[in-house]
């Protein structure tokens, strides 16, 4: 049964906008951005995007069941759309900007839920397994509500939050940023009582330009903290004492080391570690160090929340890989999955991991380029060729443009590399190269797609 989120009047009310009616003052129990995703009650909102206009969309999107549209007040003559409304019976929410519109619309909607503790994660790497890991955990007894998949963008931190409802207790959403000033934008939307950063890395550093403006951005998600809420802040990170100087809320670091009831941990390789928590042995799938620390991450938040040892229990033992992010896919032969995306951070990480396994066969590396890192994506790229030539890696195989730097390295150190900008020419000389009990690591970035290499790879069975 559809829930009605609110009034196409109260929410022009609330957010300071223009209403222009054709019907008679309808609810809305849905939103989208994208006309395809409309459905009977949704309100529709004209983003403008890079190649496509919104405001091109909203006839499709009435024809779909939309019942009004938030618009922009300089497109409402271009587009006819009063006379568009008033022909189908529609409601228009005129606003200046669209996306604002909608993060605006997403704030006020969210503050209509007084009681639920709102969770956010943000970092470099990590924000989206914490994210999931404290949902599991945190479900297993109180109603919980967290982002799909990875809707952490200026877009889809905004449409996420719409997911609440009056039963709802928690909600955890990650925030995202690719640019400047985005943290601060969706930190607005939600307003956090709970804020954690997994790290600060060099994700993005493209658009951010440094370390230290990344470390500030991150950091925003804090000043929306107040005295009562909470800043969980990694105890290990290189910036742990910056990113916790000034905030106007109780800090809390976290860390291996920082929970009593956290006796040990041991690694089982490919199939992750094994915690011995308050007395329980607990198995977590997640393999590696920076799996165990997303976990460590995950139980700081669902601390917070004061649920039981008996909940963090079955949460982890409950969790399991994301697609592209430390799967293990086993068949013609073994396949670390971790091509998600990539950056300096997390492809060390991989590495390391890589590293502190034994294996029956040869180990083999397929690296593919790491993106959107600017000015240090060179030396960036030699310092991981330096990298795999210092692993356990029998073979090297590169993929991209940036990793030729890469192959360069290794060749120089006598490495045995293949390297070339082609996926079908990497796909042939795989195939003609993998034996059986060869363990295989996919890393490369989102625009790398490794993952097209999996069903080969595996001779099809995952």
């Amino acid at each position: 049964m559809d829930f009605d989120l609110m009034s196409m009047g109260e929410l022009s009310s609330l957010i300071g906008a223009r209403h222009i009616s054709f019907s008679s003052n309808s609810c809305f129990s849905s939103v989208a951005i994208d006309s395809r995703n409309v459905s009977e009650g949704c309100l529709f909102f004209a983003l403008n995007g890079k190649s496509s206009d919104g405001h091109s969309f909203v006839s499709a999107a009435f024809n779909l069941g939309a019942c009004g549209a938030v618009v922009e007040s300089s497109k409402v003559d271009s587009f006819a759309l009063v006379n568009l409304a008033q022909k189908t019976g529609k409601e228009l929410i005129v606003v200046e900007n669209t996306l604002k519109g909608l993060q605006d619309s997403a704030r006020v909607y969210l503050k209509k839920f007084n009681n639920l503790v709102k969770v956010g994660i943000t970092g470099s790497s990590g924000k989206t397994t914490v994210k999931e890991i404290a949902s599991s955990i945190i479900s297993c007894e109180k109603n919980t509500v967290m982002n799909d998949g990875n809707l952490n963008s200026e877009t889809g931190l905004p449409l996420s939050v719409f997911k609440v409802r009056p039963h709802h207790e928690v909600g955890v959403f990650e925030l995202g940023m690719n640019r400047k000033g985005e943290i601060r934008e969706i930190a607005n939307v939600l307003k956090p009582n709970i804020a954690l950063i997994s790290n600060i890395g060099t994700a993005h550093i493209e658009h951010i330009g440094s370390k230290v403006n990344i470390l500030n951005e991150k950091k925003c998600i804090f000043n929306f903290l107040s005295k009562s809420d909470t800043a969980l802040i990694p105890k290990d990170d290189e910036y742990s004492n910056v990113l916790a100087d000034g905030v106007n809320a109780r800090v809390s670091f976290y860390g291996i080391d920082t929970f009593d009831e956290l006796e040990q941990t041991r690694s089982l390789g490919l199939e992750g570690t094994e915690i011995t928590w308050a007395g329980e042995k607990i198995h977590f799938a997640l393999p590696g160090k920076h799996s165990l620390h997303d976990a460590m991450a995950a139980i700081a938040i669902a601390k917070e929340i004061h649920v039981s040892n008996d909940a963090i229990k079955k949460g982890l033992e409950k969790v399991r890989p994301l697609f592209g992010r430390l799967e293990i896919l086993k068949g013609r032969t073994t396949v670390i999955r971790d091509c998600y995306n990539a950056n300096p951070e997390s492809t060390a990480k991989s590495v390391e991991f890589c590293n502190s396994l034994d294996c029956r066969g040869r180990m083999i590396f397929v690296i593919g380029d790491m993106l959107e890192l600017g000015e240090i994506s060179a030396s960036a790229h030699t310092k991981l060729g330096e990298l795999v030539a210092e692993s356990k890696a029998d073979r090297a195989f590169l993929f991209g443009r940036e990793t030729a730097v890469t192959a360069q390295v290794l060749e120089s150190k006598g490495k045995d590399v293949f390297h070339t900008e082609n996926i079908d020419e990497l796909s042939s000389a795989l195939d003609s190269y993998v034996q059986k009990d060869d363990l295989v690591l996919l890393k490369g970035s989102r625009g790398c797609a490794l993952e097209r290499l999996s069903e080969m790879l595996t001779g099809g069975m995952q």
